[in-house]
């Protein structure tokens, strides 16, 4: 029987083909057959687009392909708007104020350890390329689909109670633990967070800490461009903690990816890969090793600038990206994400951070530190009126705090599942 439907398949098969030369509508097997050769197609067309040509490539030690493509070349510039773009090497204006990150602890065990990428073992790209993490024919097969891949979920920014509706809240999985300030014009945010390597119990979930600088209600048209590290099996294959990159103008639904994976972040710097491993992260009750991430808009031109530990300036998001934040964020945002997809109905044990609660502090509990917001004048302050916010405090927690040596700072995260977090 099995054997007779097989080759009653292969018959049609074959018919297919004649069919569809004739352009008629193929049937049965034909039909997987030729959305299988089309998704196929879709992802090397896609491949094509993302992976652009190499004047050098480097191997990473996790088994990442590291391209240096040259800077014109980049991904940014399929953008119709920057046909015609002119690169600019650099920020007109940097913020005033840096906090002088070598007196940030007295005590020798707080001072910060240097951090790298993992690639830089291999070699460095030369001056005039930019490094760009390959993609590879399985990343975009574990998307739901091509045109999927690379995007948030729907609706995964934190939305404080008094921001939106308590219904809102839940609704897609996401969970925070974030401190955050809003009712002002804000351009900009700055933060030194420690990098830990969250364990995460689903491939479909991940685990993030990172800065978003939000403009805009939080509905449809919510502007938003966040930066900070991440744990992602499904975008990376694996679960190396990686720096990333995000950002959406119409809240998450149509614009905006990760890193470089569509048109839009410009990138001018030859040493830092986005996407790429960080390394080494904190040991809990051992060294901590912590990245700053800086994000302000240039009063000059108007575009958002980055800039990744004390010298990497990494580029640019141009103003025309965005409708709110063409002009100021309304909301500075600083915290831990991860994606809880209850599991068998039960919460992930998906670690946030460290996986240890904050009241554990310095050396085991998670951290950011000198969190600052950039003013109109293109200052940087401490971010006053703080408030803090949680889904599920036994899940995942945040407790603030400041010092002379850390200005203001919070401790957040937590394990997921517990004995109180079912």
């Amino acid at each position: 029987m099995g054997s007779a439907r097989f080759s009653r398949c292969r018959t049609v098969e074959a018919l297919v083909v004649v069919f569809s030369v004739l352009g008629m509508v193929s049937l049965c097997c034909g039909t997987r057959l030729e959305s299988g050769s089309r998704q196929k197609l879709e992802v090397q067309k896609h491949l094509r687009r993302l992976n652009k040509p190499a004047v050098k490539t480097i191997e990473s030690p996790d088994g990442d392909l590291i391209d240096c493509v040259h800077m014109s070349h980049q991904p940014a510039f399929d953008h119709p708007f920057l046909k015609d773009h002119k690169i600019q090497m650099r920020p007109s204006f940097h913020p005033e104020g840096l906090f002088d990150e070598n007196k940030v602890a007295e005590k020798a065990s707080e001072k910060p350890k240097p951090i790298n990428q993992l690639w830089h073992v291999n070699g460095k790209c030369p001056e005039g390329t930019i490094p760009i993490r390959r993609t590879k024919h399985e990343d975009v097969l574990r998307a739901s689909s091509v045109k999927r891949y690379g995007r948030k979920k729907h609706r995964s920014t934190p939305i404080p109670p008094r921001s939106a509706e308590p219904d809102l809240i839940n609704q897609s999985g996401h969970q925070h633990a974030i401190a955050y300030v809003e009712g002002d014009k804000y351009y900009g945010a700055k933060a030194t967070m420690n990098v830990w390597e969250p364990s995460i119990q689903q491939p479909n979930e991940f685990s993030l800490s990172q800065l978003w600088i939000l403009g805009g209600s939080f509905g449809e048209d919510l502007n938003s461009i966040e930066a900070g590290w991440q744990v992602s099996p499904d975008l990376y294959g694996d679960n190396n903690t990686r720096l990333f990159t995000y950002w959406t103008s119409d809240a998450y639904q149509a614009t905006g990816c990760y890193n470089l994976l569509c048109s839009g972040f410009i990138q001018i710097n030859s040493d830092i890969a986005m996407g790429a491993s960080i390394s080494p992260v904190s040991a809990y009750r051992n060294s901590q090793y912590d990245i700053s991430i800086l994000v302000w808009k240039d009063p000059k031109e108007g575009h958002w600038w980055m800039q990744f530990g004390n010298g990497y300036v990494m580029g640019y998001w141009p103003s025309f990206l965005f409708s709110y934040l063409a002009d100021s964020a309304s909301m500075i945002e600083w915290g831990g994400e991860v994606v809880n997809s209850e599991p068998n109905g039960e919460h992930t044990s998906t670690q946030m951070g460290s996986g240890h609660f904050p009241d554990e502090g310095f050396g085991k509990a998670s951290y950011f530190r000198n969190i600052q917001v950039v003013d109109g004048s293109n200052n940087l302050k401490p971010p006053k009126g703080i408030g803090t916010f949680t889904e599920q405090p036994d899940c995942y927690d945040v407790q603030t705090g400041s010092n002379g040596d850390w200005g203001h700072f919070f401790y957040y995260g937590g394990p997921g599942r517990n004995a109180n977090c079912q």
